[in-house]
């Protein structure tokens, strides 16, 4: 039996997640079956749960992924500049339909949301760090206030730019909230 270099693992686990991310936000996470899962990736069950163990691990790898890539750009430049990155940038934010999943799945799944957790907290701290850092924001509101108006607005916002909202009008909501929690 030949053996594969850790490379080799790594582009094939690369190759299945970016493949299920598609398949998990065109079908949902119910809708992508194992027989979908296997189609999109071009790889048998055998192949992704090897990698991944099951589908759960699958899609909680990805959601992983996604918020790693999400808490970097917050690092960087705020949950606002997030959401107008993804309001001018859809095609870099793919993770973005795997977050109205997630919220479905916390809705009706209590070991989903155990497991969910313990990947969401590098955003949260991502989140609270850069509110606590960025010296334009309001003094007058506690700090984890601000994180949760801002994550429920990123909720909101997700929801509404999935339903086609007109990117003007997301873009004019995108300047209140800025102004809502500036100094």
């Amino acid at each position: 039996m030949p053996i594969i270099s850790d490379t080799e693992l790594a582009r094939r686990r690369r190759e299945i997640m970016d493949a299920a991310r598609v398949c998990f936000a065109r079908h949902g996470f119910e809708g992508a079956t194992v027989a979908r899962l296997e189609e999109a990736t071009g790889k048998t069950r055998g192949a992704i749960f090897h990698h991944f163990g099951d589908k759960e691990s699958l899609f909680l790898a990805i959601v992983s992924e996604d918020a790693e890539r999400q808490a970097e750009v917050v690092s960087q430049r705020g949950l606002v500049e997030v959401m107008r990155d993804m309001l001018h940038n859809p095609s870099d934010h793919d993770w973005f339909a795997t977050r109205a999943e997630i919220i479905r799945k916390l809705r009706t799944d209590p070991d989903f949301e155990v497991r969910w957790r313990e990947h969401q907290v590098v955003l949260d701290r991502a989140v609270r760090q850069r509110l606590e850092s960025n010296e334009q924001m309001r003094g007058d509101v506690p700090v984890e206030v601000l994180q949760t108006y801002l994550e429920t607005v990123l909720e909101g916002f997700i929801t509404k730019l999935a339903a086609g909202e007109p990117a003007e009008r997301l873009e004019a909501m995108l300047n209140v909230v800025e102004q809502s929690v500036r100094g």
